[in-house]
């Protein structure tokens, strides 16, 4: 699993499975990370293929700690098998999710454009 951390933008990118070692894994690399408030975290699920029970009760667990720490948890790059849970789970529409790491700020950028008055 890798980690950046650039500008206020947390980046994690699990590998392979996110089972009960993968969502556990998961879990210790955030939870090693110092919110700070205004953080952006992304988890990117480019490379993960399968999800579970214990993979989803780590993501909702995950959102929770962000939303407490003042932070935006956002997933992205979704795969189908991943993505037919969260829908079946209807965490799908709990969960931001964006088809690329770049859309997450291409889409901020178009809110941010929009004034209202």
């Amino acid at each position: 699993m890798t980690i950046t951390s650039e500008c206020q933008v947390v980046l994690f990118k699990p590998e392979g499975r996110i089972d009960l070692q993968g969502g556990l894994a998961l879990a210790e690399r955030m939870a090693a990370v110092v919110p700070q408030c205004n953080q952006l975290w992304v988890i990117d699920l480019a490379k993960v293929d399968f999800m579970d029970s214990s993979g989803l009760v780590s993501l909702v667990k995950s959102l929770k700690s962000a939303r407490q720490s003042g932070c935006r948890l956002v997933l992205c790059n979704v795969q189908t098998p991943v993505s037919l849970i969260l829908e079946l789970t209807q965490l799908d529409s709990v969960f931001e999710i964006y088809n690329t790491y770049e859309d997450i700020f291409t889409v901020a950028q178009e809110r941010s454009l929009v004034t209202v008055v």
